[in-house]
């Protein structure tokens, strides 16, 4: 249902002096004009000052500029740390639409929150590393405050970060007001033939991983994950996990009457919702010492960083960049053998029962195994290579499948596009290593995945028994500023929307030092139906960004209809939104989109566009009452007219119309019934929008009880 919730950042108590001193005042500048507002541009504008905290900002830093002679350096020094710009009294914000800067991301890996007044309404950013980047939030994303008089940017990492830098900070100008409303454009024509193509789309391509609660019972979600690096290293029988090169390699328990992995299948069996766990390979496990540290300080001397803030004995494991070796794994960790394993399966099964008897039933061989000597690399120093990894899989899916022949497996979970093709073996020489990758050549030089899916079915073969079930690949587009970002400026939002096509389209040249076609699901499909036919297809790691906009929610919602379009089997979108996030609305128009537990469908029927890039289609038929659905965004910044051409299927005289768009980024709207003809409608579909037509037969299979619930939107 995606009920509206306000996303909220929380602030330290230290802080809330610094909110009491931020309370609006009664007077506001007036604003009777829509010209943009200049608040930084050299200097801070008359009537602003800063008012920061945390760290150190220079208002006259020389170098990097976008314009003019001087930009604002930031630095974080501590957590939650904030670049604060107050006026007094306040800005009315009549006549202006949007906060907009450039943002230059030094080194990189920042990430901070935009947020006015204090609301807890927030705005991430994530500046682009040695480039600079414009970004511009609407005020409506802000909580559409009534007069600005404070402006914060606040750190959310928890932690010091480094410097990157502002410029031209401004209230954007509306323009004259009103805007007149331009008149749509043509849009592509748009074909549905409900007779052709038909294929199931598996209910577990909407999964995500580690959504929490709130959000799982809202949208029904069909699965969640429990992945990433800590679970290469959890011990589930002491609830203490290892966070690799995350944080530090240090030991972790919650200390929680339930452990954490029972905490997490409780919570989807509670929100009938199928668990997908992740089985560690590499043989090593933390010990029962949750304080314990793989590179400590005061062991293995001076780091370039170390955990300042909890515990300062741990350090980062480098000294002058210069990775530490020949450090102990027993510091943190003991050996396991496949039998620890099998007696964690065991024990899942004596708890929660059998996969087919609604216990677990997915399980993962590892995480990103091709990275180990990079992200564990405290006790797997050593380049995975293609036997060491095969060899783990095949141990550990002989237990798990002995434990609970009915659970399904999923491997190798390789991290993404070099790793589909070489081991870490192979790159590891460095220098022009593809061209004599020596793992590769020593395996007939078949390609890493291609050769996996040949020995599982040698494996099967001489056993007579299936140990993968799915052939699992993570994907992160790798083009700058799209996966797990904000949104972005202009040029970065219409690359996101592009770069979906390199899921599927043989014709799209990735944009990234990728460089080449990607169709990723397309070239799954053929490593499987080549060397292990029968497996299915996962992408248990993914996300395009922008989440929290609605281009990303306009992204989202274009892979989830290629992904029931080309017949994947099974997705984890990594780094959730939250349920007042547009991202969340757009698996809402498929999974839940008017509360009552209706969804797209069940078979993927044949739809297409003139213009993918500019209105996608996608068309599925549902069991439950016979609809026809058709799932139309425009990724255009310009409402579009089409003609939908329809074919196959016998509609009734109007469909129900449901539209999530820019207009409203707070709810699913039920729009005036759309009228049919057998052939098809001509409809208007608005900039930046999802609508989600649904069209009944002619004669009904069960009575239509679809309503539109406006009362839950607003107050949930």
């Amino acid at each position: 249902m995606c009920y509206r919730r306000l996303a909220r950042l929380l602030l330290p108590a230290l802080l809330i002096p610094l909110l009491l001193i931020a309370l609006p005042h009664a007077r506001s500048w007036a604003s009777p004009v829509a010209s943009d507002l200049v608040i930084y541009a050299d200097a801070l504008a008359s009537g602003w000052d800063n008012w920061s905290w945390g760290g150190n900002y220079n208002f006259s830093n020389a170098s990097p500029v976008h314009a003019g002679n001087s930009s604002v350096a930031v630095t974080y020094n501590i957590a939650w740390a904030g670049l604060y710009l107050h006026t007094d009294p306040p800005v009315s914000t009549s006549g202006y639409s949007a906060v907009s800067f450039w943002v230059h991301g030094g080194s990189g890996g920042q990430s901070a929150a935009v947020s006015v007044n204090f609301s807890g309404i927030t705005y991430e950013i994530g500046p682009l590393p040695s480039n600079w980047s414009q970004v511009t939030i609407p005020l409506a994303d802000l909580g559409s405050p009534t007069e600005i008089s404070a402006l914060v940017w606040q750190d959310t990492s928890g932690g010091a970060q480094t410097i990157f830098y502002l410029d031209e900070i401004l209230l954007v100008g509306d323009g004259s007001l009103p805007t007149p409303t331009p008149p749509p454009g043509t849009g592509p024509a748009l074909t549905v033939d409900a007779a052709a193509n038909q294929h199931p789309i598996s209910p577990y391509i909407y999964g995500m991983n580690f959504a929490d609660e709130d959000l799982a019972a809202e949208l029904d979600l069909p699965l969640r994950r429990w992945g990433g690096n800590a679970t290469s290293r959890y011990n589930w029988e002491l609830d203490i996990s290892n966070q690799g090169m995350d944080w530090y390699y240090e030991n972790y328990q919650e200390n929680a009457a339930h452990t954490r992995l029972e905490q997490f299948i409780e919570q989807d069996l509670r929100t009938g919702t199928h668990t997908l766990v992740t089985m560690p390979l590499m043989g090593w496990t933390p010990k029962d010492d949750a304080q314990a540290c793989g590179f400590s300080i005061e062991k293995y001397g001076e780091q370039d960083g170390n955990d300042w803030e909890w515990r300062p004995g741990c350090g980062n494991g480098r000294f002058d960049g210069v990775p530490i070796t020949g450090n102990d794994p027993l510091d943190t960790s003991y050996a396991t053998t496949p039998n620890y394993v099998r007696d964690w399966v065991e024990t899942l099964v004596s708890t929660y029962g059998a996969a087919d008897q609604g216990g677990v039933l997915f399980y993962a061989l590892d995480n990103e195994p091709m990275l180990w000597y990079d992200t564990h690399r405290d006790v797997h120093p050593q380049p995975t290579s293609y036997d060491e990894l095969l060899n783990h899989s095949l141990d550990i899916a002989a237990v798990i499948k002995a434990s609970d022949p009915s659970a399904l497996t999923l491997g190798p979970v390789t991290w993404g596009w070099t790793a589909y093709f070489w081991s870490a073996l192979d790159w590891a020489g460095g220098g022009d290593w593809w061209n004599h990758p020596p793992d590769r050549e020593a395996h007939d030089g078949m390609e890493f995945t291609a050769w996996y899916l040949q020995q599982m079915q040698f494996e099967e073969n001489e056993n007579g028994q299936r140990l993968l079930d799915y052939l699992d690949l993570h994907y992160y587009p790798q083009a700058a500023g799209v996966a797990l970002s904000s949104a972005g400026g202009a040029s970065t939002q219409a690359l996101r929307l592009r770069s979906t096509r390199a899921l599927w389209d043989p014709t799209y040249v990735d944009e990234s030092w990728i460089d080449d076609t990607v169709r990723l699901i397309p070239r799954m499909r053929e490593w499987v139906d080549t060397y292990y036919p029968g497996t299915k297809l996962a992408i248990t790691e993914y996300n395009w960004g922008g989440l929290e906009h609605i281009n990303g929610a306009l992204a989202q919602a274009d892979v989830l209809g290629i992904f029931g379009r080309e017949g994947l089997d099974l997705a984890a979108l990594w780094g959730p939104p939250s349920s007042s996030q547009p991202g969340a609305y757009a698996f809402c128009m498929y999974l839940n989109y008017n509360g009552l537990g209706y969804g797209f469908g069940e078979s993927s029927v044949s739809a297409s566009s003139g213009d993918q890039e500019e209105v996608a289609i996608y068309a599925a038929l549902r069991a439950q009452d016979g609809a026809l659905t058709l799932m139309i965004i425009n990724k255009t910044g310009q409402a579009l007219t089409s003609e939908v051409n329809l074919s196959g299927f016998d509609p009734a005289t109007s469909a129900l119309v449901y539209r999530y768009s820019a207009a409203n980024l707070n709810a699913i709207l039920l729009q005036p019934s759309q009228g049919l003809s057998n052939a098809g409608f001509s409809a208007t579909f608005p900039a930046n929008s999802i609508t989600l037509v649904i069209i009944q037969p002619k004669t009904p299979i069960v009575p239509v009880t679809q309503t539109y619930l406006p009362l839950l939107f607003l107050l949930r």
